[in-house]
């Protein structure tokens, strides 16, 4: 890593911390200058504005959610809890909250949908690959596997991000996954006790 790229990674580190520990809203630009040590126009040298590096925190989040997908991916688990894995791996860490907080603010909006979209476009692929090898299983039967994922994905995430959901939402939910990957029914009703602790 070069130089700049290095501190351009302390700043998104710091920035990090701070949205975490004070909350996006009561971290200024000019303390996470303090915090780094650095001349104002070094700041704005990486960042354009504050909204930019929520963005690119966001972004270094969303990269570290990948890797875990990836890890659960690899693993020796069954398919069907790779895909859940998968799913649940892509959630905010708990101390996080602050973070994806500010991104659901009114005035963030545009941001939050741009981050869905590239968040989706990176974790289709990863549960492209399991349900492919969930079919070479005959645990599932269906083509157009991308497009199954990625309309999962969505219900998931629209179901699911606000943990405004019931018993029936779930249910509807296994339903529909099962349907939309050709699988048997109620070959995925561990998900119910999955979505508890994970989603």
């Amino acid at each position: 890593m070069r130089k700049g790229e290095r501190r351009k990674q302390e700043l998104l580190d710091i920035a990090y911390r701070m949205f975490i520990y004070r909350g996006y809203e009561n971290t200024s630009v000019d303390d996470i200058i303090a915090e780094a040590g650095i001349a104002k126009g070094t700041y704005y040298y990486y960042f354009e504005s504050k909204e930019q590096t929520l963005e690119e925190v966001i972004g270094m989040m969303i990269d570290k959610e990948i890797e875990a997908a990836g890890s659960i991916l690899d693993s020796d688990i069954s398919v069907p809890q790779k895909i859940i894995g998968i799913i649940a791996s892509i959630r905010p860490a708990p101390e996080e909250q602050p973070i994806e907080g500010a991104l659901m603010q009114p005035e963030n909006i545009f941001m939050h949908q741009k981050i869905k979209r590239r968040l989706v476009e990176k974790v289709v692929p990863l549960l492209t690959k399991a349900v492919e090898e969930g079919v070479e299983q005959g645990i599932f039967l269906c083509d157009n596997i991308p497009e199954r994922v990625k309309m999962m994905l969505v219900l998931s995430s629209e179901i699911f991000d606000e943990n405004n959901y019931t018993d029936r939402d779930i249910e509807v939910f296994i339903d529909i996954t099962e349907k939309l990957l050709g699988a048997k029914k109620d070959s995925m009703i561990f998900i119910k006790q999955l979505i508890d602790h994970s989603l």
